[in-house]
């Protein structure tokens, strides 16, 4: 895997780019409304609920948002036009996939969940996918409710747009337990990757010790989260049940990923007696279905450094390019680290995304 010394990825991106993580606004409460039911409208207005954002993202904290990317009020872009400007035109990219990170999951009132997350998903169909012919979008299901989850995967994969489910990056238990294998059958049936984000429910702690006091002990804590959820989509089968399933590591970092992957396997090789359906080195497993995205890229901005990241990762088909638009990760166009090849970028940026995301190579609606 190659890499030049001075090349900066904004300029580079060939056509039919993807950027596999754009962030629109998490909607306000009184632009879900008209996608509710009227029980669920006067219910959240008897209860006072006006937003459902994530505690992770503070809108004012200076990562959430770059700062010549907030309008004219300091807040997110809020229409299509304007992030299509920015995460698409302004980095080369021909085709973006939202992810939005509104806390439906969040929600201890599971009926409430589900009326929410449908409502989610109406919304960004027709408010932002309706309104850009280059926008895609991934699915949030209720996880609260196993059966509905399945059913609003249904019900939004008649509509092409949608490309991916969406998780959290922690729920109530690692992901691989059985309890979760019907979403992965409905996903797998319809050629859907489920794309597990930072951002946890928050109904656990962040961290095997606890609650942390400070914002960057909760972000650092994201790949500890994404490694547990790793070495439980392998230990538990899912891959060997599913063994067409992609898992997208989205906003996970990357540079955990080799030495984690060599720990595995390690134990793995002791103690296989208890997993007989992994039959073959973890690695291997990851390297096939599993999928990471280029944002927080957390490696030094050297050349060198980054050329040995990714020859122990052993795959150039494992990273998937992509902004994390609006958070604050680059600055500029220089949304890829310096040092990528014209070749290797165009394995980020095209090949491996149509590879993951099946649905991507359709003809746009």
């Amino acid at each position: 895997m190659a890499v030049l010394e001075e090349t900066r990825a904004g300029k580079l991106l060939p056509q039919g780019s993807v950027n596999c993580d754009i962030h629109h606004p998490n909607p306000r409460m009184d632009q879900l409304m008209p996608f509710l039911d009227d029980v669920w409208r006067d219910l959240i207005v008897a209860r006072g609920i006006t937003q459902l954002d994530s505690i992770a993202y503070p809108d004012n904290a200076p990562l959430t948002c770059r700062l010549d990317w907030r309008d004219a009020a300091g807040g997110l872009s809020n229409t299509p036009e304007r992030l299509a400007a920015e995460a698409l035109d302004g980095l080369g990219a021909g085709t973006g996939i939202l992810n939005n990170l509104c806390g439906v999951h969040m929600l201890y009132d599971a009926y409430m969940a589900v009326a929410v997350a449908k409502a989610l998903n109406d919304w960004t169909r027709i408010e932002w996918l309706d309104r850009h012919a280059g926008l895609r979008a991934s699915i949030v299901p209720p996880l609260q409710d196993i059966d509905a989850a399945v059913a609003e995967i249904e019900r939004c994969a008649s509509d092409r747009r949608f490309v991916q489910v969406l998780f959290p990056s922690a729920f109530h238990q690692p992901y691989g337990h059985r309890g979760y294998w019907p979403i992965y059958r409905a996903a797998a049936r319809h050629g859907l990757p489920i794309g597990i984000h930072a951002g946890s429910a928050y109904h656990h702690p962040v961290t095997s010790l606890g609650w942390p006091n400070t914002a960057i002990e909760d972000y650092a804590a994201q790949s500890q989260i994404m490694q547990t959820q790793l070495a439980s989509f392998v230990s538990e089968g899912v891959f060997a049940e599913f063994p067409t399933l992609k898992v997208v590591l989205i906003e996970s970092g990357v540079s955990w990923l080799p030495a984690f992957l060599w720990r595995f396997g390690k134990f793995w090789k002791g103690l296989r007696f208890e997993t007989p359906w992994v039959d073959r080195p973890p690695a291997e497993i990851v390297r096939e279905h599993v999928r990471l995205t280029t944002q927080p890229f957390d490696v030094p901005d050297n050349a060198g450094i980054v050329a040995r990241l990714l020859d122990q990762i052993g795959s150039d088909e494992m990273l998937l390019f992509s902004s994390d638009y609006p958070h604050w990760q680059f600055d500029g166009d220089a949304a890829l680290p310096a040092g990528f090849d014209a070749g290797l970028v165009r394995k980020l940026a095209v090949d491996n995304p149509s590879s993951t995301y099946p649905r991507l190579s359709e003809k746009r609606p």
